[in-house]
């Protein structure tokens, strides 16, 4: 039984992505409404960004305040200047040939950003993806392969990278370079069995956890949403469950973050599941109060 009482911050979205707190504020991306908004603490939203067309993902901020949105469909990073002005700040179509997932930015504005590896919504085959470096200038690099999913990120208070795979159920981490390398690859928790990679119908059915949006916190522990299970669940390295947060009755969660003043509130991103973006407005954020704060990024 969950201790956590879950208020809710805001409803009428259809699927709610990629959650960060900054600037005093809970910035969130919609997929199928196409947009990134703000929340305040009271819940007043307000809409600072569309995408016409594609789906914003993964979010960050440069060290000068821009907003750097992942747009999944075109396989681009966009970056939204202090002033409103919107531009791409990376074409990344040179390094993958799957959309674009979520995405991490450091203080540094060096931004790590994962690639599906494959579509899994046309009964493709499996396939491995990879992490993407974007450089605070906007250049750009493959960083990592062979990732199964790579999804929701967070660079540790210990200035590791560890990566949500998705589909397989783990966390794997690597060693962040001066240069932005990544090297060291290490398994950080694994809390599945290997998958099958025969179809996409089998691979759900084998994995056991599914990690998604992820926050890290100041004991080096990555609070992750598990839709598999209708969940969001605390994980020290090593894969063990430090705690753990049901979802509402006849409803999901599919990411979190850690924020507020004193990041000790846990934001949820809440719906019914995946569809088509002709579903309804009945995505919702939801909060509550964990003991141990934010660390690290996002």
């Amino acid at each position: 039984m969950s201790l956590h009482t879950l208020h809710t911050l805001a409803t009428g979205g259809q699927y709610f992505e990629g959650p960060r707190w900054h600037d005093g504020r809970w910035w969130v991306s919609d997929l199928y409404r196409g947009a990134v908004f703000t929340y305040t603490p009271d819940g007043t939203e307000e809409k600072v960004l569309s995408l016409d067309g594609d789906k914003p993902s993964g979010l960050g901020f440069l060290p000068d305040g821009s907003l750097l949105v992942v747009g999944q469909e075109a396989r681009k990073v966009f970056r939204r200047s202090t002033d409103g002005t919107v531009s791409v700040h990376a074409d990344l179509n040179s390094d993958t040939t799957s959309d674009l997932n979520d995405m991490v930015v450091g203080s540094d504005g060096r931004a790590f950003v994962g690639t599906y590896g494959f579509d899994p919504f046309d009964g493709s085959t499996p396939a491995l993806g990879r992490v993407i470096r974007v450089e605070a200038d906007g250049s750009h690099a493959v960083a990592a392969t062979d990732l199964l999913f790579p999804n929701g990120m967070v660079i540790l208070h210990d200035g590791r990278l560890a990566v949500a795979e998705t589909l397989a159920g783990r966390f794997t981490a690597f060693t962040i370079a001066t240069d932005g390398k990544l090297t060291d690859r290490q398994e950080w928790a694994t809390l599945s069995a290997p998958p099958s990679m025969e179809s996409m119908a089998e691979l759900i059915s084998t994995v056991e956890v599914m990690l998604d949006g992820c926050t890290a916190d100041a004991e080096g522990a990555i609070w992750a949403a598990d839709p598999k299970n209708a969940r969001c669940i605390r994980i020290r390295e090593g894969g063990e469950i430090l705690d753990e947060i049901p979802a509402p009755d006849g409803l999901n969660i599919f990411a979190c973050m850690l924020g507020d003043d004193d990041g000790r509130t846990l934001l949820l991103c809440v719906a019914p599941g995946l569809a088509s973006n002709e579903r309804g407005l009945d995505a919702t954020l939801r909060t509550t109060t964990v003991a141990v704060p934010h660390a690290g990024h996002p």
